[in-house]
């Protein structure tokens, strides 16, 4: 079973360099620091990506809920309109679909509020896992020079460490570009033919249109109230 990026995060982050000290007594210390290091880059580079998914659900969420929210202002005005030409059937066609659009915003809603507090803490796991990889450099580099080990020359560390940032930004970047592509397409969904199905179906869709000519009469009453005034 994989690890959770929870359960990766809370590892790393509790985790103390004892074991690395043990380690490096009998072990070539730039091998066991780059693997340490090595450890956390994964760590931030497997978060960044759940991020780039979390975002793009997001977006793609914020999208549709103004797509949503517009058309229905927009089916508002025609709604009158049809009542003003006595167009009753046309009326009720657009209250149908303000009912399906109201069915789905709170669903939208919801998915965009749990987005952003994912981002929240996706963002402070990024922020913890570079915080470690500071301590972690600090201390092993305190370890190294107590030892009069020698170290990775500092030019190298500095390039190294520049190149894998902008590969890790890259490449992150790159996985968020696919997952909206990803994102775009939506999932079927098989029907069932059994009889109870049906009906329930059809009990569904009963409630619904009454639902719709319970407005249609709430509205034309507002209009006739509004005539009279």
């Amino acid at each position: 079973m994989n690890e959770s990026i929870t359960s990766r995060v809370g590892r790393i982050i509790s985790g103390s360099l004892n074991a690395l000290v043990n380690s490096i007594e009998d072990s070539a210390p730039e091998i066991i620091l780059e693997e340490a290091l090595r450890e956390v880059d994964s760590a931030i580079d497997q978060v960044r990506v759940e991020l780039g998914q979390i975002t793009a659900r997001k977006h793609l969420a914020s999208t549709r809920l103004m797509e949503t929210s517009s058309l229905h202002e927009e089916l508002s005005s025609k709604i009158q309109v049809a009542l003003a030409e006595g167009r009753d059937d046309l009326a009720e066609a657009g209250i149908a679909h303000q009912l399906d659009i109201e069915a789905q915003i709170p669903v939208l809603e919801k998915s965009i509020s749990e987005a952003g507090e994912k981002e929240q803490e996706l963002d402070g796991y990024i922020q913890a896992l570079t915080a470690k990889k500071r301590e972690m450099k600090e201390e092993l580099q305190k370890l190294l020079a107590s030892k009069n080990v020698s170290a990775i020359p500092d030019h190298q560390n500095a390039d190294n460490s520049s190149s894998d940032i902008a590969a890790k930004v890259a490449k992150a970047e790159s996985a968020f570009e696919r997952i909206i592509e990803k994102q775009t397409a939506y999932s079927t969904v098989t029907k069932s033919s059994a009889e109870n199905a049906a009906k329930l179906a059809e009990l569904d869709e009963l409630n619904r249109n009454n639902r719709i000519k319970e407005r249609l009469a709430l509205l034309k009453s507002n209009s006739e109230d509004s005539g009279n005034v």
